[in-house]
């Protein structure tokens, strides 16, 4: 990828829909014109101004917008393009030569879990990287969903992937649910929004199954209760994000891992890693 000059001005014959798309993730944010004119420190006429097209700002003021709005890289560089700037944000794939370093931590951090499951997500829940226990926890799923790119949520809740063998499905698929909401709000990404339709439209068997179970601590902690033909692991999940990244790439990533929640699902894991 060509190196980004983020203080050059980008050349542009059509009018700029800054102010529009600014306007837009103001009001995602449910700020009012006074409320982010207080936080980013300029006057509610200018930024009145700006909405409509009436004024140009500059590009510090742009970036410190954006940064009030607390608007994902991604977002970030589409907007500097609209206010006629050059993106400073880079987005590389994780097998680029000048991200292997990254990518060898990310690696690492899997493999050092063992032999407790841990995955690695792209911002649309795809398979990045997982270490050796995933692959046979998602034994015996329709091939059609261990496809590449694997999708995480709809391989999880596919009644003909591992949510048959989900013993707390309800309560895994209401948390699976409520981050897929957040993320939504945080990103206002379509294809997020389109994947939350349609999960939700697959069909539900729960029984008696509580919505809630010990063990849960929101935002945390998530119970989930797996069963294989070894015998039932009880497991609490856990996501990490990369705290302050520049790069596309690495703000997008998720790493989900997995923990025993007793004894005994730590020996079944043990036992499954030394066979495989």
């Amino acid at each position: 990828m060509t190196a980004l000059t983020p203080a050059s001005r980008v050349s542009s014959s059509t009018p700029s829909p800054f102010g529009e798309r600014l306007r837009h993730w103001r009001q995602h944010r449910r700020l009012s014109q006074l409320d982010l004119a207080h936080v980013a420190d300029v006057s509610t006429r200018h930024l009145s101004y700006v909405e409509t097209g009436r004024a140009s700002p500059s590009r510090d003021m742009v970036l410190r917008l954006l940064d009030r709005l607390d608007i994902p890289l991604r977002e970030r560089n589409a907007l500097l393009e609209a206010a006629g700037y050059a993106p400073m944000y880079r987005e590389r794939s994780l097998d680029a030569p000048d991200m292997a370093s990254a990518r060898a931590a990310v690696q690492r951090i899997l493999a050092c879990h063992e032999p407790w499951p841990a995955l690695a997500m792209d911002r649309h829940w795809n398979l990045v990287m997982a270490n050796r226990m995933v692959p046979m926890l998602m034994a015996g799923a329709a091939p059609v969903l261990l496809q590449p790119p694997v999708n995480v949520l709809r391989l999880s809740l596919h009644p003909d992937g591992l949510a048959p063998r989900i013993a707390n499905l309800r309560q895994w698929r209401e948390h699976l649910f409520e981050r897929l909401r957040q993320q939504i709000h945080a990103t206002g990404d379509d294809t997020l929004a389109a994947l939350l339709a349609e999960l939700k439209g697959y069909p539900e068997s729960f029984g008696a199954e509580p919505l809630t179970l010990p063990g849960e601590h929101h935002g945390v902690l998530m119970p989930f209760e797996f069963r294989t033909p070894a015998g039932e692991l009880r497991l609490i999940s856990t996501t990490t994000v990369f705290g302050s990244p520049v790069d596309i790439t690495l703000q997008e990533l998720a790493l989900e891992t997995f923990f025993p929640a007793d004894e005994a699902s730590a020996n079944l894991l043990r036992q499954l890693a030394a066979e495989s």
